[in-house]
């Protein structure tokens, strides 16, 4: 029974699976608007185009997106998605990619554990462990 994470980032979806689609090779396999839903009426005009189901491969994993209902952004707290890569190269590929527009939370560099190990927030606040399996 697989675990998979939703996120919900209150009216930045479409920007962050483009994101996701650059800076980590996101697959975009699924993608639902509010006013495309047959089981309810028309949502207000400021919900319609909005994201109400996404569903995202990034590394044959799955990851979950939805715009949701709420006024505030979005609020990324208690949790971090892994990424596990295969080498050095593609970690420093892939921590450049998701700090850009966000910030370093710990360095990429080499550990006891890991080649690379790193720790970075991306536009959005999602925060992001990258290292080496």
């Amino acid at each position: 029974m697989p675990i998979q994470p939703y996120l919900f980032f209150q009216g930045r979806a479409d920007e962050a699976i483009v994101f996701y689609e650059k800076a980590l090779g996101a697959k975009r396999v699924m993608l639902m608007r509010f006013k495309d839903n047959p089981d309810s009426p028309a949502p207000p005009p400021e919900l319609a185009d909005k994201v109400m189901h996404a569903r995202l491969e990034i590394g044959g994993e799955v990851v979950l997106l939805s715009d949701g209902h709420g006024s505030e952004g979005p609020q990324f707290q208690g949790f971090a998605l892994t990424l596990t890569v295969a080498d050095e190269a593609e970690a420093d590929k892939a921590f450049a990619a998701l700090s850009a527009g966000g910030r370093v939370v710990q360095p990429l560099q080499k550990t006891f554990f890991s080649e690379r190990f790193g720790m970075a927030q991306d536009p959005f606040g999602v925060l992001w462990i990258i290292l080496v399996g």
